[in-house]
């Protein structure tokens, strides 16, 4: 499976976010293309993690399947044959979308990014440490970095095309979405973090934090979109070596923001585009920490 860096397919193209390209089937759906491109601290960065694409989608489509009953979502296949079914006019691009493609419902996307947080780390603890509050609001004294949030803290962000999400109380959530549709992207935030949690879990993955996205289909349901509990949309720790009070070893982007700390520190990246470019060993690092994720989440190797 080679790399990608942009997709080119014979549909029109609406949208091309951080990692994916975003093209209209007809009125009432959309095909997700998942890139190999990579980004962090809301960064693309110029090269390629080899895998990362598929493993985002696959592991969206494993967690779709496990939420059935649960939250309504978007997913109609990840199969790259059923998709080609649905869509002949991707007949001859079927090694652009295997493994890496997903056919959804098209929704109207709510401009908020649903994180919550299970436990106290990144940017959380930083603000905690400095300030002992998280988006402004205050929490309890004496937590420590990597402290288990009970119950978790739901802490929308907005959502930002380029540059840095912002976090936002959930009263200025409110004023931007209205109490009924604020009260239930909460609500399935914690419903589907909640089985995400317990299930990794028992896989030896603890998902510190995670963030989702929310849209209404045709219907006017909310659902369920985007990508669910990956690797770039969530900070996973290796449960049998969680030790409260410090930083913990992980399997998302890790090795990728601990060389962007470093070049951070040294004065060579201001933090902004153009990021450092990549050395091999942190391509090859990143690329096993998500092949990984993927096998500890489902169980299985992935295969393509």
């Amino acid at each position: 499976m080679t790399t990608m860096l942009a997709s080119d397919l014979p549909l029109p193209r609406i949208g091309r976010g951080k990692v994916r390209d975003i093209y209209a089937v007809g009125d009432d759906r959309v095909l997700l293309l998942t890139t190999d491109r990579i980004s962090a601290f809301d960064v693309v960065m110029a090269e390629t993690i080899p895998m990362k694409g598929a493993v985002l989608t696959q592991i969206s489509a494993w967690w779709f399947n496990e939420l059935e009953g649960v939250v309504h979502h978007h997913m109609i296949s990840a199969d790259a044959d059923e998709i080609i079914r649905e869509v002949p006019a991707l007949q001859g691009h079927r090694a652009s979308l295997a493994g890496r493609a997903m056919l959804c419902k098209r929704t109207t996307v709510f401009p908020i990014e649903c994180v919550i947080r299970g436990y106290l780390s990144g940017s959380a603890w930083k603000e905690y440490a400095a300030h002992g509050t998280l988006a402004g609001e205050k929490l309890a004294p004496g937590l420590l970095e990597s402290a288990k949030l009970e119950p978790a803290i739901f802490s929308p962000a907005t959502k930002a095309e380029t540059g840095h999400d912002e976090n936002i109380t959930i009263a200025r959530m409110r004023e931007i979405l209205g109490d009924e549709v604020t009260y239930t992207l909460e609500s399935m935030t914690r419903a589907v973090y909640t089985l995400g949690e317990k299930l990794s879990r028992d896989r030896g993955i603890v998902i510190a934090d995670t963030k989702f996205e929310f849209g209404r289909d045709k219907d006017g349901h909310i659902i369920l979109i985007d990508e669910v509990m990956t690797p770039d949309s969530s900070r996973f720790w290796a449960a049998d070596a969680y030790k409260p009070g410090q930083p913990q070893p992980s399997f998302d982007k890790q090795p990728l923001r601990d060389y962007l700390d470093a070049e951070r520190r040294a004065g060579r990246w201001n933090g902004d585009a153009p990021p450092p470019p990549l050395p091999a060993s942190v391509v090859e690092a990143t690329s096993k920490r998500y092949l990984e994720a993927y096998r500890r989440i489902t169980g299985s190797e992935l295969s393509i």
